[in-house]
């Protein structure tokens, strides 16, 4: 049995840093389980830039080698990866990227591209004679198992039942492989060049008066239908209307000028 694993580049929420993806961790350590199993050979690809450090840190949750097809930045990474995963049995992928805009479609893109099926949101796997049986993830709580048939492409919730374990000495011993890909990449889209990537600013803060009623007061407010106080300014200029709402800011102390 072969096994291949997609990984990707992840990102800090925090500090933005580029880190492994945790979804794509998680992915991995099934995969890791499910060959020491089954004796299956395992196989880890990543499609983009093999400079990237963050690529080491697969080594150390258990990966021994790397596999990156050179794919531009920018470039779609499906025909490259559709190429070099025909023959393999079972293909596990997180459910999406970590980099904030990802659209959670490649899974199904390379599903189509190979012509498997596709089971999504998985949060453990058993695999059986030629077929795999997949807890997938519901809302609420809720827990469905469903079977496919081999070859098939899962792609494992950020919930699945995996503890990655971290060992810097496998991070030392394991290796990054470049490989040229195996088809041409296309152009990239013309329509991509309207788009302007750069980092999130933050949220707007929204302005609420202090609550100067007793807690007896607000919850009674919470029981009954009451006015709140306040104005409602239909006539006049905008000019005017600007005046009343600062005047309100100024009283709430909401703004210092």
């Amino acid at each position: 049995m072969k096994i291949a694993v997609l990984v990707s580049i992840g990102r800090h929420p925090v500090s933005g840093v580029a880190r492994y993806s945790r979804n794509d961790a998680a992915a991995l350590t099934l995969a890791l389980q499910l060959a020491k199993t089954r004796g299956a050979t395992l196989d880890v690809l990543h499609a983009g830039d093999a400079a990237s450090p963050a690529l080491k840190e697969y080594l150390a949750l258990g990966a021994r080698s790397v596999e990156v097809l050179d794919v531009a930045a920018g470039a779609d990474p499906l025909a490259p990866l559709a190429a070099r995963l025909h023959g393999y049995d079972l293909i596990l992928t997180g459910t999406r990227a970590e980099g904030a805009f990802d659209s959670g479609m490649l899974p199904y893109r390379v599903a189509h591209a190979l012509g498997l099926p596709l089971v999504g949101a998985a949060v453990d796997i058993t695999l059986r004679e030629r077929c795999a049986e997949v807890r997938q993830f519901m809302p609420k709580g809720v827990r469905r198992r469903v079977e496919v048939q081999l070859p098939a492409l899962i792609a494992v919730h950020p919930l699945a039942n995996a503890s990655p374990s971290y060992a810097y000495a496998r991070l030392r011993e394991g290796t990054i492989a470049s490989a040229a890909a195996a088809v041409t990449q296309p152009t990239s889209n013309p329509d991509d060049l309207a788009w302007t990537v750069r980092a999130a600013s933050a949220k707007p803060v929204r302005l609420a008066a202090a609550e100067k009623r007793s807690g007896h007061a607000r919850m009674l407010s919470a029981t009954t239908t009451e006015s709140r106080g306040g104005s409602v300014v239909i006539e006049g200029s905008c000019v005017e209307k600007a005046q009343v709402i600062l005047a309100y800011l100024r009283e709430h102390q909401l703004v210092d000028y």
